[in-house]
C-alpha cells in the first residue's frame, strides 16, 4: 500500500474534506479499493499482532455465516491517539503476506463501523460482546446503549461471538448478560468449534 494511499485515509480522521476516505480495502490480491461496500463478515480488531486466534475466530465465524470474512483495522480509537503511518504498515504485513483481505476505517466504534457497512455480520470475542450491551460504553447511558444497538439492528448488521478465556475461565455468549430483546442479534460460536486460549497482550 503506498504512503499516499495510507496518508489520505489518515488525514480523513480529521474530516478535513468530504472527498478523503474513510475505508480502504486492501484485497486477497493486493487490490486497494477507497470506500468499497464490504459484505458477508466483517472482523474488526487491532490486529497487534494478527495470530492464531484471530484466524479460527475469523474462520469459524465465516463458516457459521457462509459468507467471506474481512478483517477490519481502525486507524482510529475512541480513548487513544490515531495510528501512525508506520504503525498501520506493520499491523497490515502479515494480512498481505497471507493474502487475507483487510479494510482500514475510520469507524472506532460499532455503531458508527454498521453506519459504513450496513448489514454486515460483525465476528466479536465474548469480551467485545460484554462491552456492547454495557452502558458504561456508551457515556453510562443505557437509553444510548439501546438505541445504537437498534439502529445497528434496523441497519441488517448482526454479531457472531466467539467465547473467550477471562479469569482462567472460558466465557460464553450466556454470561454476557445480553437484554432479552436485543438477544436475536447474537450468534455463539460452539466452544467446539472455536477455542484458541491466546491474546495479542500475551504475545506482546
Amino acid at each position: 500500500m503506498s504512503d499516499s494511499v495510507l496518508a489520505a485515509l489518515l488525514a480523513a480522521l480529521g474530516m478535513v474534506a468530504a472527498s478523503e476516505p474513510q475505508s480502504v480495502t486492501v484485497h486477497a490480491d493486493g487490490r486497494l479499493a477507497p470506500d468499497e461496500p464490504v459484505t458477508g463478515v466483517l472482523y474488526p480488531g487491532s490486529f497487534n499482532p494478527l495470530h492464531d486466534g484471530h484466524r479460527a475466530l475469523a474462520a469459524a465465524a465465516g463458516e457459521i455465516a457462509a459468507e467471506p470474512v474481512t478483517c477490519e483495522l481502525a486507524v482510529v480509537n475512541v480513548d487513544k491517539p490515531p495510528l501512525a503511518l508506520d504503525d498501520v504498515q506493520r499491523r497490515i504485513a502479515p494480512f498481505r503476506r497471507e493474502r487475507l483481505a483487510l479494510v482500514l476505517t475510520t469507524a472506532p466504534t460499532f455503531i458508527e463501523k454498521a453506519r459504513l457497512f450496513p448489514g454486515v455480520t460483525f465476528a466479536i470475542g465474548w469480551d467485545t460482546a460484554v462491552r456492547l450491551v454495557h452502558a458504561r460504553y456508551y457515556g453510562g447511558s443505557e437509553h444510548a446503549m439501546l438505541a445504537a444497538l437498534a439502529e445497528m439492528r434496523a441497519l441488517g448488521c448482526h454479531f457472531i461471538v466467539g467465547g473467550r478465556v477471562v479469569d482462567g475461565r472460558f466465557r460464553r455468549l450466556d454470561e454476557a448478560e445480553i437484554p432479552a430483546d436485543l438477544a436475536d442479534l447474537f450468534t455463539e460460536i460452539p466452544e467446539s468449534r472455536f477455542r484458541v486460549d491466546l491474546s495479542s497482550t500475551e504475545l506482546r
